[in-house]
């Protein structure tokens, strides 16, 4: 074993934010305008954040589409998504602050689709009550990052490229900085910082089926809980109804919601619109019920009016348009590639060349497929988990102090399932309260010394995979690992299989600890995977306990065995882990109660909805 001591280069900074995707970046921004001296780190090259992948628009209370629209409505709905398990104070702060945010960006050099009155063009998405969503063609995401990349460089923020954090250093109970290696050449660096952000991202690797690239691997999440952080509702992950399926190559790629939200329709082999039959009681009422209703509204929509008959149930939330398509895979009734067919070919070539380019493209270069002409075939796919590391409402600090987490890292906004549209402009919203928070407290302390044993202890951890001289391929045990998640831990679950994956990650933990990459510190991927496993099968089995205890179905949680809401109990409660002694424990707490007015408020819209829809459904 590995007993010299290893050089490392020290930087010295008062926030550092680890991870360049949108949050990453609008945390550093502020943290940099509030007058610290700011660095981010990132695993991959700046402008490849899984942020590109929100392709259909970030939701905000513009009233541009609809003057009816506005924060109370947009509160609402995040709650009714979040099958009322969202943190009800940063569903307010969300829902009041996004329409600042996005024009902050349009401020900034944000190019957003226009209305004919040349304001921000806003979009239907599932489960939003009116058109909301601000968007750039299909590409929003890579925009917003363009934005805040250009933004960023103008604020003199440090950033260090192919950088993977490892650990995070410590002074008694406080996070005081990090130690990160260098991907080309295994170098070792570590950061001093008075406080670190946490913007890394998702977990969606632990899945085989899924839309997020390599770099979704749960690092800030496992961070946060080797640290001392408590996670929350990571029983919930979100399978995007529409991913690609065909060919083997591209499964899992996002199809975006966008689709859907331009008139996209659902069909399964049978060429029935199989969305009808899927309505959830407590969606009874707000959506069509007939296709002449259906289609009504998608003409009335695309030419800029205001809808006067109810939406389709295309529209539905992700999570009950997921489990409607692997149902219908399920009663034989699916695409001949296991999924269903989305078709928009009926909106026309120039409409969607207009509206939908990068899809357009991507069905065109990686299917063969012509989507202004032909159905698309589309399946669930691992997108997003609504779980995350515990946070303050306000200030985005985790419970461990000096540690910070906001966008995908954090929890809190979406509760049981995520609207589409919600993550960009919870990035915006929330990285910005983060780095500014930061920022702030770090003005009051002095900088941390850099704890030298910390360093070498982090980096013969590090090191240790490379010192076997035997062992297996990390690339095996990574696609094995992945592959049982698909299958145990997936879109429906059951107790013995939840069960039988906790065993299995037993396994994988072993397997880890004895891979072999070879020797190499440079360009090895072998080193890279091997130590992003432990990240994976950490979480993993945070997401497995999770989804065991609660034993209802909600969101994007469904269990076979347990098929109902179960709303006396685990309707008010949430799940929270954390680690203890190298283990990983679990328990329950009860969801804060609701402020009066805010209680109020729902009641106001629930009402309004209510009417609206009896007036659409007469005008149907």
């Amino acid at each position: 074993m590995h007993n010299v001591s290893e050089e490392f280069t020290s930087h010295e900074y008062d926030v550092v934010v680890i991870g360049a995707g949108g949050a990453g970046l609008r945390a550093a921004i502020e943290s940099a305008r509030t007058g610290a001296k700011t660095a981010i780190i990132t695993k991959s090259l700046l402008g490849k954040a899984h942020t590109v992948m929100a392709e259909g628009g970030c939701a905000a209370a513009l009233q541009n589409a609809d003057p009816r629209d506005g924060w109370k409505v947009h509160f609402h709905d995040t709650m009714k998504g979040s099958k009322w398990l969202a943190n009800w104070q940063m569903a307010e702060y969300h829902a009041k602050e996004a329409p600042d945010r996005v024009r902050e960006l349009e401020q900034w050099g944000a190019v957003f689709d226009r209305t004919k009155k040349n304001l921000i063009n806003q979009r239907n998405f599932g489960g939003h009550t009116f058109p909301r969503l601000a968007h750039v063609g299909d590409a929003t995401g890579l925009e917003i990052i363009r934005t805040l990349q250009e933004r960023g460089i103008h604020e003199g923020i440090d950033i260090f490229t192919e950088y993977t954090v490892r650990h995070l250093l410590k002074e008694g109970d406080r996070v005081t900085g990090c130690v990160a290696y260098t991907r080309v050449e295994g170098e070792f660096h570590a950061f001093s910082a008075k406080s670190v952000v946490l913007a890394t991202g998702g977990i969606t690797r632990c899945w085989s089926v899924c839309s997020g690239s390599w770099e979704y691997t749960g690092d800030g999440h496992a961070l946060a809980l080797w640290a001392g952080a408590e996670l929350r509702d990571m029983e919930f992950v979100q399978f995007h109804p529409t991913g690609m399926v065909w060919p083997p190559s591209v499964r899992g790629i996002l199809v975006t919601e966008g689709v859907r939200g331009e008139g996209g329709r659902l069909f399964n082999s049978e060429q029935d619109r199989f969305m009808f039959n899927y309505v959830p009681e407590m969606f009874q009422g707000d959506h069509a019920e007939t296709i002449e209703e259906s289609d009504q509204w998608v003409e009335e929509v695309v030419s800029g009016k205001l809808a006067t008959v109810r939406r389709p149930p295309e529209l539905l939330t992700r999570d009950v348009v997921a489990k409607a398509i692997n149902s219908e895979v399920k009663a034989g009734r699916g695409s001949p590639h296991g999924g269903a067919f989305l078709d928009i070919s009926h909106r026309g070539e120039a409409a969607i060349l207009a509206k939908l380019p990068s899809m357009h493209h991507q069905f065109k270069e990686l299917a063969g497929v012509d989507i202004s002409k032909e159905p698309m075939e589309v399946g669930p796919t691992a997108h997003y988990v609504m779980g995350g590391v515990i946070v303050d409402a306000e200030t985005q600090e985790t419970t461990v102090s000096g540690l910070y987490a906001c966008g995908e890292t954090a929890s809190g906004l979406h509760g049981a399932n995520r609207l589409g549209g919600n993550s960009l402009s919870d990035l915006i919203v929330f990285g910005k309260r983060a780095g500014e928070h930061a920022a702030k407290q770090s003005a009051n302390l002095a900088q941390p010394s850099i704890d030298e044993s910390q360093v070498q202890s982090a980096i013969k951890v590090m090191l240790a995979p490379l010192e076997r001289g035997e062992g297996e391929n990390p690339g095996l045990i990574y696609d094995a690992m992945r592959d049982m998640m698909q299958e145990k831990v997936g879109i429906i679950r059951v107790k013995d299989e939840l069960e039988s994956a906790l065993s299995d990650l037993d396994e994988f933990s072993e397997r880890e600890k004895n891979c072999f990459p070879g020797t190499s510190r440079k360009y090895n991927s072998g080193w890279h995977q091997a130590l992003d496993l432990k990240n994976m099968v950490d979480i993993s089995r945070v997401a497995t306990m999770a989804a065991l205890a609660r034993e209802e179905s909600r969101g994007g949680h469904t269990r076979d065995d347990f098929p109902g809401h179960e709303d006396e109990y685990w309707g008010k409660t949430l799940n929270i882990c954390w680690m203890e002694n190298e283990e990983i424990k679990i328990r329950q707490e009860p969801v804060e109660e609701m402020r009066d007015d805010l209680k109020d408020a729902i009641k106001e819209i629930k009402a309004m909805i209510a009417e609206r829809a009896a007036e659409q459904a007469g005008g149907k």
